[in-house]
């Protein structure tokens, strides 16, 4: 089976988890997932079948959007409720000074990733270090936060919640506590819902439950999305047959013989399509070389007919 199926991940389920469940509802071996996830996490989570986990390192960079809320007053090891607390003061932020210290996090930011996080140190990753009480430097990560809403903040508790954009590799919980430094006081996440990730919202999201259910009743087809759903950002182009064979073959193809080639200033990716509307895969402009190569075939190739890898 080859696609996408957009889940919407449970809390309590490690992102890995949900792949190990879809490897068995979809019966099928090869399954990736888009975009980690942590366990107290839900939301949407891009689960790529068969074929399609040759995109993954190859998806369009598109910002992700969450619903999260928090607690001031409290540090954890974590950087979320679920941790050991280390620290615990008193606040008192008004939801005049709230806002304005969200405004001042908003644009390009440096942010440190957490220690309890899937991001590795020497080929190790850092929530294993961590669980062996093994605390490494980690260097900043440049992100960008594009919305920073304040949905509701009671200022008599402390608890509040957000409306997060940011750019891919944005630690939440880090924000979080960034934001908490910044006032003083600490604050952990208490709650996480991404709503929106590599162009895909919550509501065309289906519970592991119900792609079940749709499995057992032989309707699993219907929730699986083609392929180059994940590229709808880049250009499309159609090619001749004479051109869709070369390209099968690995060929590229000469910008001046595509009838409508994408306009580009510098290399950039494009969806390739034959006559009959098959998608071929993606090809890359060349534009210093007038050619549009092959970068990843996702159909058979015509002198082996085996999958093109």
């Amino acid at each position: 089976m080859n696609g996408i199926i957009i889940v919407d991940k449970p809390e309590g389920f490690t992102s890995f988890d949900t792949v190990a469940v879809l490897r068995r509802i979809c019966k099928e071996r090869k399954v990736g997932h888009t975009g980690t996830l942590d366990p107290m996490a839900t939301g949407v989570l891009p689960v790529l079948l068969g074929c399609a986990t040759k995109a993954l390192n190859l998806l369009p960079e598109s910002g992700k959007t969450y619903k999260t809320r928090f607690k001031l007053g409290i540090v954890t090891d974590t950087l979320d409720i679920s941790g050991k607390i280390l620290v615990q003061k008193p606040f008192a932020v008004t939801t005049y000074l709230m806002k304005e210290t969200l405004n001042s996090f908003l644009g390009d930011i440096m942010q440190k990733p957490p220690i309890y996080s899937a991001k590795s140190k020497n080929g190790v990753r850092l929530y294993k270090l961590a669980r062996q009480g093994i605390d490494v430097e980690r260097e900043p990560c440049a992100v960008h936060i594009s919305r920073l809403n304040l949905d509701c903040f009671d200022e008599k508790s402390g608890e509040g919640a957000l409306t997060v954009s940011c750019s891919k590799g944005t630690y939440i919980r880090s924000l979080i506590d960034d934001i908490g430094s910044c006032l003083g006081c600490g604050a952990v996440m208490t709650a996480l819902r991404r709503t929106e990730a590599c162009g895909f919202g919550i509501d065309e999201a289906l519970t592991p439950e119900k792609i079940q259910n749709l499995a057992e009743n032989g309707r699993l087809h219907t929730c699986v999305r083609p392929i180059e759903t994940v590229f709808s950002t880049y250009p499309q182009v159609k090619v001749t047959d004479k051109q869709t064979i070369r390209f099968k073959n690995g060929g590229g193809l000469s910008l001046d013989r595509i009838s409508a080639p994408p306009v580009c200033e510098d290399e950039d990716f494009c969806r390739v399509y034959s006559c009959q509307g098959e998608f071929l895969g993606l090809g890359e402009i060349k534009p210093a070389d007038n050619i549009m190569a092959v970068k990843k075939l996702f159909v058979q190739n015509i002198n082996d007919g085996k999958e093109n890898r």
